[in-house]
C-alpha cells in the first residue's frame, strides 16, 4: 500500500499528478491511498478522486494524528507532495518506521512565510528520498535528487481536419500572483478581433480581474471536468512567472491544443518553438503578442500539423508508458519491495 499525502483544499498541479497516479499504479496491481493531512470542507478534487475509484482519508490536522495514522496503517511507503506535507510526513515516516519518498513541485519559492516552510521542508528531505520534476527543482534542492518528469493520460492521436484552431484563447489555472493571470487578461485587451478570451480557475485575484476585464475576459471559475472544453480551445497561454513542470500545458497539447507561454523553469522542455507553440520571456509584452500573431496567421493545413504535434511530443515524452517506470524506479530506491 502506498499512501500519497498533501495538505490540500483545492485542485492544483500536485492534485491532478496524485490523481493520474493512483490509477497508473492501479492498473499495475499497486494499491494506493490518497491522505489529506486535513478536512477543509468542500473539495471538487475529492470528488474527481472518489469518481475514478480512488480511496481518500482525511486526518485531523495534527502531527500526532498523522503518526497514529501511520503507525497503526503501516503503509509499504509514504509518497508526500507539498511543504508541510513533506515536513511532517518524514518525520512521521521515519519515527514509524516507514520508507517516504516526496516530489518537489514548485519552481520558485513563494514570497514569505510560504518561502521559509519551504527552505525547511527542502533541508529536511535528506529523512527520505527526494524527486524533483524538472531540472530546475533540482538545481534548487540542496541534496541530490531524482529526476521524474509528470505526466499526463494522452489521448489517440488527433484526426486531421484541416481547419483552423477555434478562435478561443484559454488560461487553465488558479488566479494568483504566481501564475500571472493579469498579464494574460492584458494580452486579451490587446489582441487582435476576432478572438475569444476565458479563463477556467479560481483563486484570490479573481474578483480584481473579473471587475477590471469582464469585458474582454469570460470568467467560467472551476472547470472540473476539461474533456469537454479542450475541443473547443484553439490556444492556450501559460503567463507564469514560474513553474516547475505544469500540467495544464500537457493536457491541452494532448488535445491537439498548442501552447503560448512564459519561458520558465520546465515549460521549454513541454513548448518546442514553431512546433508545439511559442515562448516569451517573462513579462515580454510583445513577444506574446508575436507568438499570439504567428499563432493567429496559421493556415489550414498547418493547424494538422501542429495539432499532430503537440499529441506526438507529450506521447513520447509525457505519457504514462514513458515517465511511469521512473517512478517505479525511485519507489524502489526509497526503500519499497515490488515485483511489478
Amino acid at each position: 500500500m502506498i499512501w500519497f499525502l498533501i495538505d490540500s483544499s483545492g485542485t492544483g498541479g500536485a492534485e491532478r499528478h496524485i490523481a493520474t497516479l493512483t490509477e497508473s499504479l492501479a492498473k499495475r496491481g499497486l494499491n494506493s491511498e490518497v491522505v489529506l493531512y486535513a478536512d477543509y470542507g468542500k473539495n471538487y478534487w475529492i470528488d474527481q478522486l472518489t469518481a475514478i475509484g480512488a480511496t481518500v482519508h482525511h486526518l485531523d490536522g495534527t502531527f500526532a494524528g498523522l503518526f497514529a495514522a501511520l503507525h497503526r496503517a503501516r503503509p509499504d511507503l509514504l509518497h508526500t507532495h507539498g511543504y508541510k506535507a513533506g515536513i511532517l510526513g518524514r518525520i512521521a515516516a521515519r519515527l514509524a518506521g516507514i520508507p517516504v519518498i516526496s516530489t518537489f513541485h514548485s519552481g520558485e519559492r513563494e514570497p514569505y512565510p510560504v518561502s521559509l516552510y519551504s527552505r525547511i521542508d527542502e533541508w529536511t528531505s535528506f529523512l527520505g528520498e527526494r524527486i524533483a520534476v524538472s531540472p530546475g527543482v533540482a538545481a534548487r534542492l540542496p541534496f541530490r535528487s531524482l529526476q521524474v518528469t509528470n505526466y499526463i493520460k494522452t489521448r489517440a492521436a488527433p484526426l486531421p481536419a484541416n481547419k483552423q484552431f477555434p478562435r478561443c484563447v484559454a488560461f487553465v489555472g488558479r488566479l494568483s500572483e504566481e501564475k500571472r493571470p493579469d498579464f494574460f487578461c492584458k494580452l486579451a485587451r490587446l489582441s487582435p478581433p476576432g478572438l475569444k478570451w476565458i479563463v477556467c480557475g479560481d483563486g484570490p485575484m479573481r474578483a480584481e480581474l473579473e471587475a477590471k476585464y469582464q469585458d474582454v475576459v469570460r470568467f467560467s471559475g472551476v472547470v472540473t471536468d476539461l474533456e469537454t472544453v479542450w475541443p473547443t480551445i484553439g490556444l492556450l497561454v501559460q503567463t507564469s512567472r514560474f513553474e516547475g513542470l505544469p500540467l495544464a500545458p500537457l493536457e491541452a497539447m494532448t488535445h491537439g491544443v498548442p501552447v503560448l507561454a512564459s519561458r520558465v523553469g520546465g515549460i521549454p522542455s513541454i513548448v518546442i518553438e514553431g512546433k508545439t507553440g511559442w515562448l516569451f520571456e517573462y513579462d515580454d509584452t510583445e513577444g506574446a503578442l508575436a507568438g499570439l500573431e504567428s499563432w493567429f496567421a496559421l493556415k489550414n493545413d498547418s493547424t494538422d500539423a501542429m495539432r499532430f504535434d503537440c499529441w506526438q511530443h507529450v506521447e513520447t515524452q509525457f505519457s504514462e508508458a514513458r515517465r511511469l517506470p521512473e517512478l517505479i524506479a525511485a519507489y524502489r530506491k526509497a526503500g519499497l519491495a515490488l515485483s511489478v
